[in-house]
């Protein structure tokens, strides 16, 4: 019992991380209808960042914090120009293969820059973490799973108490209606671009201590986000968060228990699971067509 606890808490905090990138993929996908295949890079680059910034340049951690996140809403303003407006009007296939181009550059232009070698980066606290009964309770995971509902509160307030809120969900719903009620579309989904960059370059920053800040390290989490999209329900927000933390406490038990080198295996049995038997996800509903 005392293991199971000790994953259960590792797994939550792992999942979180899965649940902040799947959230990026979900606010996208819901503004224009396409996967960002470029929101692992997006992690990536932001833990890249806070080392150049707060290890390399040498600030104040809180302040490297806030200037690789300035950096990540201006990288997220310029992948909407760049990547996606360009393409607004054509059908999702090019833009989706757009993502994935983007993705590709933006990883190997930051090997080009840096290296292939990793780095370390150090967490918010000097103490490592405390005991709380048999569980140890580890700082940079608390951390990563205070920030993450905090997170998820605030984006429920936002989303269900403010206007500007309420217009980026009219955008969501139906963009031309939106359109023609007022809403400026373009800059709505500019806003979500910005947002989704955010908040994965938060996940990326807040998982680069646990892991080494690598060139891979995007992909990897990427990969988790997007099964734990699909397995909550694509497009659904709830489903984003659950499926994310599911992977994690997944695939934390069965690295304990079955395998540690097929880790990142279970996530995606459990996914083809899911597409046999349940393909609309947790939180999805069955959609039926004509023939």
């Amino acid at each position: 019992m005392d293991l199971a606890l000790q994953l259960l808490f590792t797994g939550i905090g792992i999942g979180s991380v899965y649940a902040l990138v799947a959230l990026g993929f979900v606010l996208i996908f819901r503004a224009t209808n396409v996967v960002n295949f470029a929101q692992g890079e997006f992690s990536m680059l932001a833990a890249f960042l806070m080392v150049v910034f707060s290890v390399k340049v040498g600030l104040p951690y809180w302040l490297a914090f806030i200037v690789a996140l300035m950096g990540m809403a201006l990288l997220g303003a310029v992948f909407n120009l760049a990547v996606y407006y360009p393409l607004r009007h054509r059908t999702y296939l090019p833009v989706i293969i757009s993502t994935i181009g983007a993705s590709i550059f933006l990883a190997n232009t930051t090997l080009a820059i840096h290296g292939p070698e990793p780095e370390v980066l150090s967490g918010w606290f000097d103490t490592p973490g405390f005991l709380l009964g048999p569980v140890y309770l580890d700082s940079q995971y608390l951390l990563i799973i205070a920030v993450t509902a905090i997170l998820v509160a605030l984006q429920y307030w936002f989303f269900e108490h403010t206007l500007l809120g309420k217009k980026l969900q009219a955008t969501s719903q139906d963009k031309e209606m939106a359109s023609l009620l007022g809403i400026p579309v373009a800059t709505m989904i500019m806003v979500t671009f910005v947002y989704s960059a955010v908040i994965g370059g938060i996940a990326g920053i807040l998982v680069a201590p646990v892991l080494f800040v690598s060139i891979g390290m995007g992909a990897a989490i990427a990969l988790k986000a997007f099964a734990a999209t699909i397995i909550g329900g694509f497009g659904d927000v709830t489903g984003a968060i659950i499926g994310g933390l599911a992977l994690g406490v997944i695939e934390t038990f069965g690295a304990a228990y079955i395998s540690v080198p097929y880790k990142d295996g279970f996530a995606f049995l459990v996914l083809i699971a899911f597409l046999i038997f349940r393909p609309q996800g947790i939180f999805g509903e069955r959609v039926a067509e004509k023939a």
